[in-house]
């Protein structure tokens, strides 16, 4: 029936679920730049029907970022959970960094300046604050380099968003050893004779 209520919140959910597919899809590919009438096009649906949605990029940037957000607290939740430090804090590098190869959402997510006020930004503020405690118990610990900042982790995953130029069947092995050769320069330094 054309005038059944239920019928139209099915078909606006069903719109809405394709924006986001697209935008996840657009935002891994390109990042935060892609724009509005890409994701339109992407979703197959008219400007008027994503604007509906989403009334501002900023909107439809918030959603999907959140939901990186969410899978990257993820990550860093079971890192702090680990009681070897050292351990928790490599599997957040590389599983940070393997999700970064798969999409630049992640980072995005995590570095978005657009992102500096409200709900996502203090999601993001508290996901980095957890990552630097994680990184003061594995300094004490002595296995950090005393130096390290959380923004070198950030610096680290900025510098990955290079492995989307690697195809994709070798890309999940870029990442790895990428994740390695930074773990490797966060390590704390060996003194001679300590194995």
């Amino acid at each position: 029936m054309p005038g059944d209520p239920t019928r139209l919140r099915a078909d606006a959910q069903e719109n809405r679920d394709r924006i986001l597919a697209a935008a996840r899809t657009l935002l891994a590919e390109r990042g935060a730049d892609v724009g509005m009438r890409d994701i339109a096009r992407r979703a197959h649906v008219g400007p008027a029907t994503l604007y509906r949605r989403f009334p501002t990029k900023q909107a439809v940037l918030d959603e999907v970022f959140g939901e990186e957000l969410r899978a990257c607290r993820e990550i860093v939740v079971e890192g702090c959970a680990d009681p070897d430090p050292w351990h928790g804090f490599t599997s957040v590098v590389e599983r940070l960094t393997a999700r970064n190869a798969r999409t630049r959402a992640s980072v995005d997510a995590l570095t978005a300046a657009s992102a500096a006020d409200g709900t996502l930004a203090e999601h993001r503020r508290e996901l980095l604050r957890m990552v630097s405690r994680l990184a003061d118990r594995a300094r004490r610990a002595g296995r950090l380099r005393a130096d390290f900042r959380v923004d070198d982790l950030v610096l680290v995953l900025l510098a990955g968003r290079g492995l989307a130029a690697v195809g994709p069947q070798d890309r999940d092995a870029a990442a790895r050893r990428f994740a390695r050769l930074a773990i490797d320069a966060f390590r704390a330094e060996r003194r001679a004779g300590s194995g």
